[in-house]
């Protein structure tokens, strides 16, 4: 039913997977602030009919359309969702999708999440902004094209990158992400959720493994060149309680709500990959102790955010540095909002509220129509592009 332009009160749309839970805590969120639950539109009706129209009053969020093997297979054209390849279909696909949805008042910007879903035009953005990020070589339309895994020793050693992070230009959920990192004698090795198989094929995995053969480590690159892959310098992080530390932070409507500390006894740090919550105030004191300001750390996200303005919800992953002095920017992400049961920061006006809570309270805080318009094996899992 569409909602009538008469009723003050905002009527929500959700276009994700019904069955997740991103959707139904959204939906929890939208009735316990005392509104209509939200009309659910799937991404798999959107992608088999070549769209979705809403009403003009109809406030439209987009929502994640990971963990679900049917949408998978829509995206990325494959029926195995364990497999690692083929980001750059998905990603293509999932642009087209996103520009088939007509009408309503946007809370997520098409042409926003085309950048924040290219790893490589997102840091070219950040960067431009003054936004504190890791040095990349691949940043940006003058940035060097990846082939293989040639090009990365290439530019391992022209920008004196003995450790760097290898990322699918399209990829999250650090789905197909190499730490990797040199010695002497040419030893080199790499930290990474991927499974090789011995047939050459690549697996997302809930294991984290260390590849110490060159031979190995270039199979994986060269396999996930043809998707595009960005590259980073590898910035030492701090640690909380001998564990390598960083943070989730998430912004919502250019204001910082909730942030959790995600710590690991490996590089990757993302919760589905066995990192660990930390202690928020920990670090905060932390933070304070080095002379850096708590609240000048989340200047930091809320200036990332800002160069996404017509999106009202976004994650920011912050990398403190060894000693906590400083701090950089990593990856900001349009669906890093799955944080259940995390509630507000002290002083960030969502003292009390999850996430989603968060981002209809912010809703509700606006006129009418001030939101954007948009015109147009055991171990193995699937590309979620959702988690933490």
């Amino acid at each position: 039913m569409s909602p009538s332009a008469s009723d003050p009160r905002p009527h929500f749309a959700v276009v994700g997977n019904p069955e997740n839970r991103r959707v139904t805590l959204f939906a929890e969120a939208v009735r316990a602030a005392g509104l209509p639950g939200p009309r659910i539109v799937a991404w798999a009706e959107v992608l088999r009919s070549g769209g979705a129209d809403f009403a003009a009053e109809e406030t439209v969020r987009i929502d994640s359309p990971g963990e679900n093997p049917d949408v998978d297979l829509l995206l990325r054209g494959t029926p195995d969702a364990t497999r690692v390849e083929g980001s750059a279909r998905w990603y293509s696909n999932f642009m087209t999708a996103l520009r088939s949805l007509r009408g309503g008042i946007r809370l997520d910007d098409p042409d926003e999440l085309a950048v924040l879903f290219d790893k490589r035009r997102c840091h070219a953005v950040l960067a431009a902004a003054g936004v504190p990020v890791p040095a990349s070589p691949t940043s940006g339309p003058r940035g060097a094209a990846v082939r293989g895994w040639d090009d990365v020793r290439a530019l391992m050693r022209e920008h004196r990158m003995p450790r760097l992070f290898v990322k699918p230009a399209h990829g999250s959920s650090a789905s197909g992400v190499l730490a990797v990192e040199s010695a002497g004698a040419g030893r080199i090795r790499a930290t990474t959720s991927v499974e090789l198989t011995v047939d050459g094929r690549l697996f997302n995995s809930l294991k984290v493994r260390r590849y110490q053969r060159e031979q190995d480590i270039a199979a994986i690159v060269d396999s996930l060149a043809p998707d595009g892959l960005h590259l980073e310098r590898w910035l030492p992080k701090a640690s909380q309680r001998g564990r390598a530390a960083d943070l989730r932070v998430v912004v919502v409507d250019g204001r910082a709500t909730h942030a959790v500390v995600r710590t690991s006894p490996s590089p990757l740090t993302n919760l589905h990959l066995g990192g660990s919550r930390g202690d928020i105030d920990e670090a905060r004191q932390a933070f304070e102790a080095s002379g850096a300001r708590w609240s000048d750390v989340l200047a930091v996200c809320e200036q990332a955010a800002a160069c996404f303005p017509r999106t009202l919800c976004v994650g920011v992953d912050l990398l403190p540095a060894v000693g906590w002095r400083r701090v950089a920017v990593g990856e900001v992400n349009a669906f890093g909002d799955l944080l259940p049961r995390l509630t507000g920061l002290p002083g960030s006006g969502a003292e009390g509220l999850d996430t989603y809570a968060a981002q209809v309270a912010a809703v509700l805080r606006r006129p009418r129509r001030t939101v954007q318009a948009a015109s147009h094996h055991p171990h193995r899992t699937g590309t979620t592009h959702v988690s933490a």
